[in-house]
């Protein structure tokens, strides 16, 4: 069959070119930081060539510690590793309280939810300050400070993903007449395993560079001396230390994501 031409639908509209609508907002959005901000290209032009200065007093790190600086390393890395453990372990405990088709009532859900509201608004920094203060300085705090606030991150992954499971595993469950721990065993966490994993993989390499940053308030670890080099001007020390750190962490990252997309 042959149409004619006045039967064929008109063509659509040819689409608007918003672009140069998209930078006349960007520019007046920029504009706005500036003003807002006060920022000074002369100051930034300024500032530019002292980091540049200050950057420069690193170029000769020195590895004479070497042996001493892995081992704080080692440290670093012990206080993020226990501290993902003792994350791990308070999850495991909250998180089926807090997975809401799950949980066995409906107050003790809403406890744990505003416990861990309370847990993830407390800055790992903060919960370091207040146990250096309280227990002095070394490793324990920063184990501390990272389980406590981590284990809030878990507990609310976890309880997410035991939300999403099918409903008919926990129904299969339940029509055996299995209770509560029994579900939370045998359909819950099987059901998770494999976010589980990742997760607690994520947490740690979270971990471990959080773990340095607690050093520098006295949580122990590479952090500790480093923060007593720049105290110092130390800047040779600091600088071997900081290539440390970097490499570690890179090494670290690349292996985690390496174990998650194996897993996955």
């Amino acid at each position: 069959m042959v149409f004619k031409t006045s039967q064929l639908p008109p063509l659509p509209k040819k689409p608007a070119n918003l672009v140069f609508l998209w930078l006349g907002l960007l520019l007046i959005f920029v504009g706005l930081v500036i003003v807002h901000l006060e920022i000074s290209f002369t100051t930034l032009l300024w500032g530019f060539s002292d980091i540049f200065e200050y950057l420069g007093r690193y170029r000769s790190p020195n590895f004479t510690d070497l042996v001493k600086y892995l081992g704080l390393m080692g440290q670093t890395l012990a206080i993020a590793l226990w501290g993902t453990v003792l994350a791990f372990v308070i999850s495991v405990i909250f998180t089926p309280l807090a997975a809401k088709n799950i949980s066995p009532h409906p107050l003790i859900y809403r406890t744990v939810r505003e416990l861990l509201t309370f847990l993830l608004a407390l800055p790992d920094l903060v919960l370091a300050l207040i146990f250096v203060a309280a227990l002095g300085l070394g490793p324990l705090p920063g184990v501390l400070a990272l389980g406590l606030h981590t284990s809030g991150f878990l507990t609310k992954f976890f309880s997410e993903s035991m939300e999403r499971v099918n409903p008919g595993i926990y129904e299969a469950i339940n029509a055996t007449g299995a209770n509560f721990l029994q579900v939370v065993m045998f359909a819950a966490w099987p059901s998770i395993l494999q976010e589980v994993v990742g997760y607690t993989l994520y947490i740690f390499d979270r971990n471990v560079r959080v773990a340095t940053v607690l050093g520098l308030v006295g949580a122990g670890g590479i952090g500790l001396e480093l923060n007593a080099n720049l105290r110092f001007f130390q800047y040779d020390q600091a600088g071997a230390l900081i290539l440390i750190i970097i490499i570690t962490i890179v090494a670290i990252d690349y292996l985690s994501a390496l174990l998650r997309s194996k897993l996955s």
